[in-house]
């Protein structure tokens, strides 16, 4: 039986790109194996959002190839996003590659493999036209507990600074009952946590119906029995309805908890990063969030050095950040991607005034965040256990809280860990809060 190696590169809706094409190889008897050197088959699935991305991307497909001479791989499959967007240069470039998959591609996976073991190169570059839905075989790397689903792919925005829509389309959405399938199967099979994500998950259902219908797809998610939290991510304001602020707010299910990715503040280089909301829609939107009865904790992300920011936008990105003060934020320096408008643009920042920028914000932000969890002393949340570990006979718990999403966030470490395993959900009480963890104490 061949072995199939893979490594998946960049966010979470690559990663499930990366589980349904590991499902369908199962389904062909493949075996899946951690050690890339025992693999015959090595499959690196890219990314290209960021130049710091792509050159992750390139760095493991040559570790990869390196397998060719000192380990068992026969072949060399590249598949996602750098493949979509430099099909013709890696062809060229990379020898080593012997199959290309584009981002509508994935389920095409076995036909590349078949292709090249009768000797011939395998190059497959779909329209991103269709998705996969509850009947398509999946092989979920997440933990058992938790689970990520995508409701839809591609993007209508068109920010300036952003090659994803190249890569990945247009908006299309899942039909509501695709997902709702998924989501009772993944339930069956112990998934207690599920995380919703889009390109743009708030504008799921537009090309459908011509408005949002996340409000729609929610309300039926949560009658979902085995099902606890249901966590939304990149939630763009547009269509961030006072409909969907009501479900967050009611819903027990519905994690307390908004990715809200703003990228900036200042009006001047919202219009040049062409985003469809304006700093007087963002301040609206912002104020709503913070009046409603339940705490919500607010996650967003913002670029710095954008072509032209000046120091006087700088200053007003952390004045906003500084007194919205954002339970989380992620920063990044913008990055200069071909093919975008924003790459033709004058008065580029250097990279050194991009990199002080970031460590000026990100210095803000620790001091907000640390102020932040310490406000939560002395709460009380429900926690997932994700690691235990025992040391000198004590047992220590680590894990999150319904506002601390996987990967992005913060972790939760409780002392004392008697009598709970990996996969429980139980009440803790907040007893320290720091810049990014906090430590908790179970409750009885």
């Amino acid at each position: 039986m061949e072995k199939i190696g893979f490594v998946s590169l960049g966010c979470s809706k690559n990663l499930i790109d990366t589980e349904v094409m590991l499902g369908i190889l199962k389904d062909k008897h493949m075996e899946i194996t951690d050690t890339l050197s025992e693999a015959d088959i090595i499959i690196v699935n890219t990314c290209t959002f960021i130049e710091k991305a792509k050159q992750e991307s390139i760095d493991t497909i040559l570790q990869a190839a390196h397998y060719k001479t000192t380990g068992n791989c026969k072949m060399l499959i590249v598949t996602g996003c750098l493949s979509q967007q430099y099909k013709e240069e890696l062809l060229q470039e990379m020898p080593e590659i012997d199959a290309l998959l584009g981002t509508g591609s994935w389920d095409r996976i076995w036909e590349a493999i078949d292709r090249v073991r009768k000797g011939q190169k395998a190059c497959f570059m779909d329209d991103v036209s269709h998705l996969y839905d509850q009947k398509t075989s999946r092989l979920r790397t997440t933990p058992k507990y938790s689970a990520y689903v995508k409701i839809g792919e591609g993007c209508n925005n068109g920010c300036s600074f952003c090659i994803i829509p190249h890569v990945r389309g247009k908006l299309y959405s899942r039909p509501i009952d695709s997902v709702v399938a998924e989501v009772q199967d993944l339930a069956a099979d112990g998934v207690k946590e599920v995380n919703i994500i889009a390109q743009d998950t708030t504008s799921y259902g537009v090309d459908l119906a011509g408005h949002s219908l996340l409000p729609e797809l929610l309300r039926k998610l949560v009658t979902i029995e085995g099902i606890r939290w249901i966590r939304l991510f990149y939630l763009y304001p547009h269509y961030f309805t006072d409909e969907l602020m009501d479900l967050i707010v009611t819903e027990d299910k519905i994690c307390p908890y908004v990715d809200l990715p703003l990228q900036h503040i200042s009006q001047s280089v919202l219009k040049r990063m062409n985003r469809r909301d304006s700093k007087e829609d963002v301040l609206k939107l912002m104020k709503k969030l913070c009046s409603h009865g339940r705490k919500l904790t607010i996650r967003s992300t913002f670029i710095v050095g954008f072509p032209g920011e000046t120091e006087e936008e700088f200053q007003e990105l952390c004045d906003f950040v500084q007194q919205t003060a954002f339970d989380d934020v992620g920063v990044f320096t913008y990055s200069r991607e071909e093919g975008t408008p924003a790459a033709r643009m004058d008065n580029q920042i250097p990279e050194n005034v991009k990199e002080d920028r970031y460590h000026t914000l990100m210095s803000i932000q620790a001091k907000v965040s640390e102020q932040r969890n310490q406000e939560m002393e002395g709460t009380v949340h429900t926690f997932l256990v994700e690691k235990i570990t025992e040391k000198n006979g004590a047992r220590q718990a680590v894990g999150r809280i319904e506002v601390q999403a996987p990967d992005v966030d913060g972790l939760t470490y409780v002392e004392d860990a008697k009598n709970i395993q990996v996969g429980d959900m139980v009440p803790v009480r907040i007893v320290q809060g720091f810049a990014y963890d906090v430590v908790a104490e179970l409750l009885e």
